[in-house]
Formats: structure tokens, sequence, C-alpha cells
């Protein structure tokens, strides 16, 4: 049984706002297609990004693999934390929403292109 949206739920979103998902990230980088299809591959590899995929490509309520999540994954499945935007998993949060990557490496880079370099502005 999924949580209503009501002024309870910790995701709570007022039907009259707007539909828009605010996303926060570097506003410019030199990231290109090809990684964020190495994103997208590497959910793959991560049992929850791979359970929380086919769950939003099935759009389905597939309880046994809803029951496969950890247990705060599964809470923030519940609450409608997660949304899935071009293959890319986003994390809500009440301010914003974060890209979901597991991959160390992909990770190493985000750091080193967007928050080591010399050219980056900080916000």
């Amino acid at each position: 049984m999924a949580i209503t949206n009501d002024i309870d739920n910790p995701a709570y979103v007022p039907e009259e706002a707007s539909p828009q998902i605010p996303i926060e990230g570097p506003r410019v980088t030199d990231l290109n297609t090809t990684f964020f299809e190495e994103v997208r591959n590497s959910y793959n590899q991560d049992k929850i990004c791979s359970i929380l995929c086919h769950l939003f490509n099935k759009d389905c309520r597939d309880n046994s693999l809803i029951h496969a999540l950890d247990e705060v994954w599964e809470k923030s499945y519940y609450e409608g934390r997660f949304h899935l935007l071009d293959g890319i998993i986003y994390h809500r949060t009440k301010p914003t929403c974060a890209m979901t990557v597991v991959d160390s490496s992909l990770i190493n880079l985000v750091l080193k292109k967007c928050h080591d370099s010399t050219n980056v502005a900080e916000y």
C-alpha cells in the first residue's frame, strides 16, 4: 500500500503545485552523453537501481520487487521520492532532486569535472 499524498507524508506535494521536478546540478559541465549512458548502464550492476528501473519501466506495482528493496529504499519508493527521467533515477528530497550515481568511477569523474576543476564557479 502506497502512502497517500497528504500533509503527513514527508514527500507531500500540494495538488495545485507545479508538476516540475526541481533538479539541482552543475549548470555547465563537459560531461557528455557517454557519461549519462554509463550512468544508465551502471544501474544493471546495482541490485537496488536495477529493481527501481524495472518497476518504473513496467509502470506497475510488483510487490515482490518492491519488497526486494532495502528498507530505506522501499520507504522512499512508497513515499514517491524516486523519478525516472530519460533512464536516469533521481531521488527527491524536500527541496530538490539528485541524480542517482552508483558507480564509484563515475562519482569520481563528477567530483573531478564539477567540483575539483579550477574552471568551476561555486554556487
